[in-house]
């Protein structure tokens, strides 16, 4: 059995930064991520763009040269992709933990490979695998879906799409260009506040103009094979309908977190509880690094603010030993 310093759950972006300094720090390490390099952005829609400036998705002062001031999934792939192999990162991918069990002062990781031996563990999962469900009849239909990916996909097509974030936002715009018939479906009384900036005025716009249709204060009643049915202020309102994009946000695995022993806030929050000195946990060794920090409140933490979660947490780590 294989036995590290450390095991770094989740391969995004800050667990590279992590598998980078413990690297640096000359500890013993092992990345592990159930998919690509950088799962979670993988499975970002093909034409997305980041909020943030290159310099800010920076990890390790490792320059990320953009063509544009905001980058594009793409070359965030590539960005990760080469730290990644330029620095011989040990990093094992398309491999799922499946438990881990702290026996005295290790912690045994078990994935659908291997098994591991880890004086530390870091979970860097992010919080992008679990989509917030409506839990309305119709919900699983085929035609329904809680990611979005290529405009291409729905053209011509009635699309609804539901949630007033900046995923939702942009999916509406770009299908809309692309030629679907897009009405969106927002809980709230306006389009999110936290929409980009240079999006905002533009989806606006294209709802006054009528290009595209908005329901506010409405929320989804039941979706049929043909039909999505929604309950708006003036009453129930039936809608000829081919896709629904759900984009009504995600949620971290909270069923690991708990199965690993580490304490929740009992609030809607789910907050798990860590020392934001060192990152760790309740658990002795176990630390959190990234998103996940955030339970519930996944506006929280973003690449740009917790790159700092890996070096914090390295040197807690040095200090033990």
């Amino acid at each position: 059995m294989q036995e590290f310093d450390v095991a770094i759950i989740g391969g995004g972006p800050i667990g590279i930064a992590c598998g980078l300094e413990a690297k640096k720090q000359g500890l013993s390490y092992i990345i592990i991520e159930k998919g690509p390099i950088v799962n979670s952005l993988f499975n970002y829609p093909v034409n997305m763009q980041f909020f943030s400036s290159s310099e800010k998705l920076e990890i390790d002062e490792i320059p990320f040269i953009s063509k544009e001031a905001k980058p594009k999934r793409n070359e965030a792939l590539e960005y990760y992709r080469r730290i990644v192999t330029s620095n011989q990162l040990n990093i094992h991918l398309f491999e799922t933990v499946l438990n881990v069990e702290k026996q005295g002062d290790f912690f045994f990781v078990d994935s659908n490979k291997d098994q591991y031996r880890a004086k530390n563990v870091v979970v860097a999962t992010g919080f992008y695998d679990l989509p917030n469900k409506m839990n309305v009849p119709g919900e699983d239909l085929p035609k329904v879906s809680h990611y979005y990916n290529d405009p291409h996909f729905y053209a011509s097509q009635k699309l609804a799409v539901i949630g007033a974030s900046n995923s939702a936002i942009d999916a509406a715009l770009e299908c809309w260009r692309k030629g679907a018939e897009v009405t969106l479906i927002i809980r709230g009384p306006e389009v999110g506040q936290r929409v980009k900036y240079w999006v905002r005025p533009d989806i606006i716009n294209r709802i006054e103009e009528g290009s595209i249709k908005a329901y506010y204060h409405a929320t989804v009643k039941e979706i049929t094979p043909s039909e999505i049915i929604i309950n708006t202020p003036e009453g129930e309102v039936t809608l000829e309908n081919d896709f629904v994009l759900a984009l009504t946000g995600y949620m971290p695995n909270f069923e690991f977190l708990e199965k690993l022993g580490i304490e929740l806030s009992k609030d809607e929050k789910r907050l798990p509880s860590y020392d934001p000195e060192t990152m760790e946990t309740n658990i002795q060794g176990l630390f959190l690094a990234g998103v996940i920090c955030g339970g519930m409140e996944t506006h929280k933490w973003f690449i740009e603010n917790s790159r700092i979660h890996a070096p914090i947490i390295m040197q807690a780590i040095l200090n033990k030993n």
